[in-house]
């Protein structure tokens, strides 16, 4: 089996009977696997609400180490439109020409560094470098803030030693707090000043909010931007044709993006909580209980995506979930997609093959299902074009 292959192990539950359940600390989730019923329940925010206790709807459940609502994230219709509406304009910054030629800079940069030595370990010396220098741009502020979120390692709430750090949290928490003093003195044209001087139903947003927001920006594309990057580095270096095909075809880079995302689903699933007595697939779900949107196990109904257990770069038609669907689609989805699509450009113009050397697979542990997502470590060494 290739080391790259990421396998479905929803697919049996899915045919048979359209869900699985797992355990969360004591708060059961149903999980939703089918393509039409992933979209139809995330599109159903007024049974499946995201604006239930703070922390709630994530898995594992993050309920034990935050209590601030993460904004739009866990916010509901009509006022998760109106949060919104103030923060998705500075997420489609990434579609400037001036911050895409800064991302190319910072991106060139990083693969000529690689380039230079004899191995790296992609998660830490690249992926998690790459994710946290981009997001400075995302942020505004300077390239040398990235060191300390490089500290943070690749995941702002979990650390080796417990899937849910307190201690570790309280960092994140701290930082905010003081940029948004920083801030609050000497107001400039960073994301903390911009939230600063942001209304709501004519109010300013208050300091709760605007922590709401810089968690979620901090948080929620952390693992899976890493994971995203790490798992395309991994598959070009078993496949490279793909790389090859996408050097003489550069056309198929938005097609290729799409489908390394629909086949990796780095973030696997979402939860949301029943308002109400209700169903999925048959299956009875009690108000105020968790269902989960298992975005991974959608993107592989072979009733939707032909081979779908494959990769298949040049895919057109590709109604994929991994960034999420309806109300709540990813609010970083553009950042995201515009440093997968500059790395492989990257890639193309300086980087001839890639190997790996050892790795060390992440699985995620579901119940009764257990899910590769991607690596713990993966060493490799990129050769020059």
């Amino acid at each position: 089996m290739k080391k790259s292959k990421i396998t479905d192990p929803f697919e049996k539950a899915r045919l048979e009977k359209g869900y699985g359940e797992m355990n969360d600390q004591n708060d059961p989730v149903v999980m939703v696997l089918g393509h039409k019923d992933v979209r139809r329940c995330a599109h159903n925010w007024k049974t499946f609400q995201s604006g239930a206790e703070p922390g709630r709807i994530v898995i594992p459940s993050e309920v034990n180490i935050r209590d601030i609502r993460q904004i739009p994230f866990e916010v509901d219709p009509p006022l998760h439109g109106v949060y919104r509406a103030v923060v998705e304009p500075w997420f489609k910054r990434p579609l400037e020409a001036e911050y895409e030629a800064k991302l190319k800079k910072q991106i060139n940069s990083l693969v000529d560094e690689t380039l230079k030595k004899d191995t790296v370990e992609v998660i830490r010396e690249f992926s998690l470098v790459l994710q946290s220098r981009a997001l400075t741009l995302l942020f505004n502020v300077p390239n040398e803030e990235s060191e300390t979120w490089i500290s943070w390692g690749t995941h702002v709430f979990r650390s080796e030693e417990t899937a849910l750090d307190a201690d570790k949290a309280n960092i994140l928490y701290d930082y905010i707090d003081k940029q948004i003093e920083n801030s609050i003195k000497n107001p400039g044209a960073d994301f903390y000043s911009k939230l600063l001087a942001s209304e709501v139903n004519g109010q300013k947003l208050t300091k709760e909010e605007i922590k709401g927001v810089l968690i979620l920006t901090f948080a929620g594309g952390r693992d899976t931007v890493i994971n995203a990057i790490t798992n395309s580095i991994a598959y070009f270096a078993e496949h490279p044709e793909s790389l090859e095909r996408l050097r003489k075809e550069p056309e198929l880079i938005h097609f290729a993006i799409e489908e390394l995302v629909r086949y990796f689903s780095p973030l696997t699933q979402m939860g949301r909580v029943a308002t109400e007595e209700t169903q999925v697939c048959g299956h009875a779900v009690k108000a105020d209980s968790r269902i989960s949107l298992c975005w991974a196990s959608a993107n592989r109904d072979a009733s939707v995506f032909d081979n779908a257990n494959e990769v298949v770069i040049d895919r057109k038609i590709n109604p994929h979930v991994a960034f999420g669907f309806g109300t709540h689609n990813c609010l970083g989805a553009t950042h995201a997609r515009q440093i997968l699509k500059v790395l492989v450009h990257t890639l193309i113009d300086k980087v001839q093959s890639i190997a790996i050397l050892d790795y060390k697979e992440n699985i995620e542990d579901l119940g009764e299902f257990k899910r590769k997502v991607g690596y713990d470590k993966i060493n490799v060494k990129f050769n020059a074009k």
